[in-house]
């Protein structure tokens, strides 16, 4: 079984685009997008469970540059 996670990322101010990229590099990240609002980014992540999920996260979104805080939401359905 695989879930889904929307992924909502907050950055550094006017570094959008280079985390853009960066998180778009990342396996199971299925699609990530700049929005408006009190986050930055909007990514999609697809994994075989919670614990690569999670992994995904904390290991390669919550680290990679510029990132300052992140919201993950399951998707139910």
């Amino acid at each position: 079984m695989s879930v889904q996670a929307y992924v909502f990322v907050e950055c550094e101010h006017a570094r959008s685009r280079e985390v853009l990229d960066e998180i778009l590099k990342i396996g199971g990240v299925t699609q990530a997008s700049i929005v408006t609002g009190p986050y930055d980014i909007i990514a999609l992540v697809t994994a075989a469970n919670f614990k690569i999920l999670g992994d995904v996260v904390i290991m390669k979104i919550q680290t990679a540059n510029y990132v300052k805080r992140t919201l993950t939401n399951v998707v139910m359905e």
